[in-house]
């Protein structure tokens, strides 16, 4: 069984991703990217309307010390429940 493709803009090249989530309604994934000779990460929600995956969220982690606020401050919300 093949995985199906990311559906995203026809201007990125996906280099890698993995999914998180993926439901008949609900697809998440982080994806390594390539824009304009650019390479970037990005956290993806998709919804399924009808027969196609429809983006619904993106967010782009633009560098490493970024996701180290983003990683510590999940943690800090996680460590509380």
């Amino acid at each position: 069984m093949s995985e199906e493709m990311l559906p995203v803009s026809e201007k990125l090249k996906v280099l890698q991703y993995e999914t998180i989530f993926k439901s008949s309604k609900w697809w998440s994934a982080v994806a390594l990217l390539e824009s304009f000779g650019r390479r970037q990460v990005a956290l993806y929600l998709w919804t399924r309307r009808g027969d196609k995956w429809k983006r619904k969220q993106k967010y782009v982690i633009h560098s490493r010390g970024e996701w180290i606020q983003i990683k510590d401050a999940v943690e800090k919300f996680i460590a509380s429940t």
